[in-house]
Formats: C-alpha cells, sequence, structure tokens
C-alpha cells in the first residue's frame, strides 16, 4: 500500500542532510531540474526527469539527497510503498525510461507485479505498480483496474469520470477502479498507483 506521496521542491544549492529509513520502497521520480543522491550502499548518483529510482531501505539504509543545482530549484516526487516482506536487504535500481514511452499512455515506472517483470524501469517488493504518462489537451488515458489506485496530477489539470476537475498538486484514492476515464484539459504528467494488497499491520 502506498503509505506516503511527497512533492518535494529543493531551492538550489538545498537538500536533505543524512538520514535513515527502514521497510520500505522508496520510488523517487523528478519533474524538473535534477538531484544528487548518495547512499550507504555506496550508490551515488544523479536523478533526473524520465530516470525512474527506486531505493529498498530493507534492514536500514541512510542517503542524502541535494539540489544538483546552485541556480536552480528541482521538483520531484518520493513515494513510499510498504515491502511485503520486513528486514530485507537493503537496495538499489535506477533505469531511463525514453520519453516516446510516456508520451498519450501509461508506461509502468515500478511494479512487483509479475505480469510487469520484462516491461517495468525498476522493481519493488511489493504487490503494486506505478503507471506514468505525459499528457496534450484533449488526450485520454484510463485508470488502472485494480482494488486500490492512487491518481496524482503532477502537472496540468484533468477531469476524471466521477470525481470531476483535478489541478496540479491534486490526488484521488479510487476503491475498485475499474478503468475510469481521466481527460486531459491543458498538458498534463499523471502519476497512478495501481495496489493489488492492502496495508499490513
Amino acid at each position: 500500500m502506498l503509505l506516503v506521496n511527497n512533492d518535494d521542491v529543493v531551492a538550489p544549492g538545498g537538500g536533505f542532510d543524512t538520514h535513515s529509513h527502514r521497510d520500505m520502497e522508496i520510488v523517487t521520480w523528478v519533474l524538473q531540474g535534477s538531484l544528487v543522491h548518495q547512499d550507504s550502499t555506496g550508490r551515488d548518483g544523479l536523478i533526473y526527469p524520465g530516470l525512474a529510482q527506486r531505493m529498498s531501505a530493507g534492514q536500514g539504509i541512510r542517503h542524502a539527497e541535494r539540489n544538483a543545482s546552485s541556480t536552480e530549484p528541482v521538483r520531484f516526487i518520493q513515494m513510499w510503498v510498504q515491502p511485503a516482506e520486513m528486514a530485507g536487504e537493503p537496495g538499489y535500481e535506477q533505469l531511463e525510461i525514453e520519453p516516446v514511452r510516456l508520451d498519450g499512455a501509461w508506461a509502468t515506472v515500478a511494479s512487483g507485479l509479475g505480469r510487469d517483470a520484462d516491461t517495468a524501469a525498476v522493481s519493488i517488493r511489493q504487490g503494486a505498480a506505478l503507471q506514468v504518462a505525459r499528457l496534450r489537451a484533449g488526450q485520454q488515458v484510463a485508470l488502472p483496474t485494480a482494488p486500490f489506485v492512487h491518481l496524482y496530477v503532477a502537472t496540468g489539470s484533468v477531469e476524471l469520470a466521477g470525481a470531476g476537475h483535478l489541478g496540479t498538486g491534486d490526488a484521488a484514492r479510487v476503491t475498485g477502479a475499474t478503468g475510469q476515464p481521466v481527460l486531459a484539459a491543458e498538458p498534463t504528467e499523471l502519476l497512478a498507483w495501481e495496489m493489488h494488497t492492502s496495508l499490513t499491520v
């Protein structure tokens, strides 16, 4: 189950100092600018628009994130999903997605579903999947069919059947989603989590 969907803007030269996480699948998707990532597994890299990153905190991991630019802000969505099993090995994965895959249709950015084994950008340890689409005005996609769906409008605005107008920063949680249409009113970037399991307590 999706626990956190943070939409962060970090000022030039700013960032988050080294801190700890555990038992969480953390997916980062940059919308503008670039983000420097460093963690206790030795990873040190740059995350930018179109690059999907997953960090599995597992038994425990320490990391830091900073804006790579001294002049421009960075905006990114960071999402936390509880793993299916606790206390696993920490891990890291990233992969760039070709822009054409996002153009006018859902592209699988992260997934723990068997059906996506050969197509997802990065894997997660949970029965869920993150889809991303970039739509022009008038283009339409259907919500994923799943017991639980979380739709987030990262940029632009849409009309969601049954819910009405959603603008930048708005979200909708749909239970028992069956492919409801989402129509873009302007250039729009959408993120949708489809979840096939409930929260473990």
